[in-house]
């Protein structure tokens, strides 16, 4: 049976937890997985104003060269937003702003300005130009790009993927829930717990319902509407949007759980599964991929493929 040891910490503004099968190698994988998130930063933040994903807010329409690094985080986000038809869109930074999240998430909970909300539709990814023979990207004027949908999970995988293959081990890279595995998997696989509210694993949820899946390949993703909320001006908001109005998603699910072949689709699948709302489980089902889908009354909704032998309890 292979053993597992880990480390958790906090960058990207969320919380960082590292598994691996090897106990002797978890010192070398967390250097590593510290120096490719700072990197993740450097390009993607769109919370640094020297980051270059920033730097495309003032380039007025003409076309830039950017990192590969960035250039695949871009790419990552327009397939996503090409498979969900738009219901994750990268071109969604200018509401995210206008909702007050515009800062880390820890400053954005302590600002109680009140905000004015109006219906504004994203201007949409079409109009967003990545060119990737040449990695250069062009951005219309007046349009701001939030990579916050994506760039978590894709990073988790780029992670996982880089560990796994330079210690020889199984490897298990958790971004704020967003989570990746390669490598050999633990017997009886990887033990992630999905839940409504993001906390230590090691402490069963005070609220909602919660499930243990074991996960021997590829990614998990939970998005739901229960973490990361605020109070603004009276206003209760949280961070998912839907592009088709500027604001905050009203939908019917609290959380949704996605298996995929990678945790970023996982993810794009969740996150645009709360903006489809009524009839995502079916979506779901078309597409073949595992999910689990809490209704706002704590119903749980599965779709075939999720594991029916999971342990499932209400806190």
């Amino acid at each position: 049976m292979r053993t597992t040891t880990a480390a958790e910490w906090r960058a990207l503004g969320t919380t960082v937890r590292v598994v691996v099968t090897d106990p002797a190698l978890l010192e070398s994988c967390n250097l590593l997985l510290a120096r490719h998130l700072a990197e993740v930063d450097a390009a993607c933040s769109r919370f640094r104003g020297d980051s270059e994903l920033a730097a495309l807010d003032g380039t007025g329409g003409r076309p830039v060269q950017v990192s590969p690094l960035l250039a695949e985080a871009l790419d990552v986000a327009l397939r996503a937003a090409e498979t969900t038809d738009g219901a994750v869109d990268p071109t969604v930074g200018s509401a995210m702003h206008a909702i007050g999240y515009d800062r880390d998430f820890t400053l954005v909970r302590e600002d109680d300005r009140p905000v004015r909300l109006t219906v504004r539709r994203a201007p949409g990814w079409r109009r967003v130009t990545l060119d990737r023979r040449t990695g250069t990207v062009t951005v219309p004027e007046g349009v701001r790009l939030d990579l916050g949908a994506t760039a978590k999970a894709w990073a988790a995988d780029r992670a996982a993927r880089m560990l796994a293959r330079t210690a020889g081990c199984g490897v298990l890279v958790s971004l704020g829930g967003d989570t990746a595995v390669a490598g050999e998997p633990p017997a009886g696989g990887w033990q992630i717990r999905v839940q409504d509210v993001t906390g230590p694993v090691d402490e069963i949820p005070g609220q909602g319902p919660y499930a243990t899946v074991g996960l021997h390949g590829g990614g998990l993703a939970t998005s739901g509407t229960t973490a990361r909320r605020w109070r603004r001006g009276g206003q209760e908001l949280h961070h998912i949007v839907d592009p088709r109005t500027g604001l905050p998603v009203r939908s019917p699910w609290r959380t949704v759980s996605v298996a995929a072949a990678t945790c970023a689709d996982a993810n794009a699948a969740s996150t645009a599964a709360l903006v489809e709302g009524t009839g995502a489980e079916r979506r779901l089902t078309r597409r073949g991929l595992p999910a689990r889908l809490v209704a706002q009354d704590g119903t749980v909704v599965t779709t075939p493929g999720w594991p029916t032998a999971v342990r499932e309890a209400a806190a």
